[in-house]
């Protein structure tokens, strides 16, 4: 009940509480925006270079899936809830602008890789760095927004992925393109290096810039807290407050993550199946699907908050969750749509509308945590968000889909069908536990708005 009242305090004392400027708080919600979409970059990019790694290194698809997924989630998993619980107590700037720079560094490691062994760690060190991302860039935005001015920058902030997936396409294609033409591209230290490699270095070196930027950032005041100092609230309260709160933090814990399962799928895969299934060209794929996820998924995470803000003024305190179990019930038939798709042109409006449903849920999920989590617990349950939206997303997406084109269909050309299956399974599973929340989010709002008014 004391973080309970403590949500709702926050919430009264929004007003009272000095909030920086506006003009800072956007400034930095821009450069927060930045680092996210250089992050997905860094991410990204390896999903647009599977065919030549796969030659260079005689890889199966299940083998380049793990690369996609388990090797990055591995070191993400591990260091999200204790990066999260620094982000509850130390200063927020400095352990962003140091994982801004890990994983730039092991981006370009990336680059450096001879062996699929070697590739697998570096993905690892581009896991580690990352981590920092989310639990900070949210505590950070929580901190610079009152409560009902906090969607609009959660939305923006939450473009990073679709802007950094779209111009990894997009620029990778291009540098790919332009590398192609060398016969023999060599660096110093490095010798001979193949197209591939010098793609990674390329995109990777702005966020070394970026990560100095960040570390002389002003760290805002934290807001509602239970006590003078920011100290983490222990860990039993926290499971306490989970308890508490169960239907609710399942469906944020994972029927959320069934969505991102889509989106991770599409992303690590997408680029092969247009260049196996559709035979389209490398620059083709890259700059076409590159402004599907660009355009396609940032329109998506700006929308949600349109629908969401819609619902709420129906009288649907759960618009949060009831956006996402919209778009789950939507993207049903064009994964089927894309599985059938005759022609290119099929498989890419197929594959822009998934692009703009998948994210339309994300932003009010962000917002939605802020409100049902006390000040002191969001690092942790941020970072456990971050866990198994990753776990469930990143690592079982590309897998599971890989893992049905290797053995389920045994057909490298089923990677449409693998995308369909993985993706209808993802949506019925999502749609089932984000249900059973409904009620009890309506319930805990409404709670909070009584208490608000008195």
């Amino acid at each position: 009940m004391r973080y309970l009242n403590n949500v709702n305090a926050e919430n009264q004392a929004a007003s009272e509480e000095l909030y920086p400027s506006a003009r800072r708080a956007w400034a930095v919600t821009l450069l927060l925006t930045i680092a996210f979409v250089f992050s997905f970059i860094d991410r990204q990019i390896l999903n647009l270079l599977v065919g030549p790694i796969q030659e260079d290194f005689g890889l199966s698809d299940t083998q380049v899936s793990l690369l996609q997924g388990f090797a990055f989630v591995s070191t993400y998993v591990l260091f999200s809830i204790p990066i999260g619980r620094l982000v509850d107590t130390r200063r927020r700037m400095s352990i962003l602008a140091g994982g801004i720079a890990f994983w730039s560094l092991a981006t370009i490691a990336c680059g450096a890789a001879k062996s699929f062994g070697g590739l697998f760690i570096a993905r690892a060190g581009v896991g580690m760095g990352e981590a920092t991302l989310t639990p900070a860039s949210w505590s950070l935005l929580a901190d610079y927004f009152p409560p009902k001015r906090r969607l609009l920058p959660f939305s923006i902030f939450l473009t990073g992925p679709y802007l950094g997936a779209g111009i990894a396409m997009i620029l990778g294609a291009f540098v790919m393109d332009a590398l192609l033409a060398h016969d023999d591209l060599r660096l110093p230290f490095l010798g001979s290096v193949a197209a591939w490699q010098v793609t990674f270095m390329v995109v990777a070196v702005p966020g070394l810039l970026l990560s100095v930027i960040v570390f002389f950032l002003r760290e805002p005041a934290r807001k509602g807290l239970a006590t003078a100092t920011p100290v983490a609230a222990p860990l039993h309260e926290i499971v306490s407050w989970v308890r508490q709160n169960g239907r609710i933090y399942t469906a944020l814990m994972l029927g959320i993550p069934c969505v991102t399962l889509v989106l991770y799928g599409l992303q690590a895969w997408i680029p092969t199946y247009l260049l196996r299934v559709q035979g389209m060209s490398l620059i083709d794929a890259g700059t076409q699907y590159g402004a599907i996820a660009l355009v396609g998924g940032s329109l998506g995470v700006l929308s949600g908050p349109v629908l969401g803000n819609f619902l709420w003024r129906k009288g649907y305190y759960d618009f949060q969750l009831r956006v996402a179990m919209i778009s789950l019930i939507l993207i049903v038939p064009f994964l089927a749509g894309l599985a059938s798709a005759a022609t290119p042109n099929t498989a890419l409006f197929c594959i822009a509308v998934v692009s703009f449903l998948v994210p339309l849920p994300l932003a009010l999920v962000a917002t939605c945590i802020q409100s049902v989590t006390p000040n002191q617990m969001r690092g942790v349950l941020v970072g456990t968000h971050v866990v198994t939206v990753n776990v469930i997303g990143l690592a079982l997406g590309p897998t599971l889909v890989a893992f049905s084109t290797d053995y389920i269909f045994a057909d490298r050309q089923a990677v449409g069908h693998s995308l369909a299956l993985v993706g209808t399974l993802a949506c019925v599973i999502g749609l089932i536990l984000i249900g059973r929340a409904l009620r009890p989010l309506s319930d805990m709002l409404k709670s909070q708005e009584g208490a608000n008014a008195t």
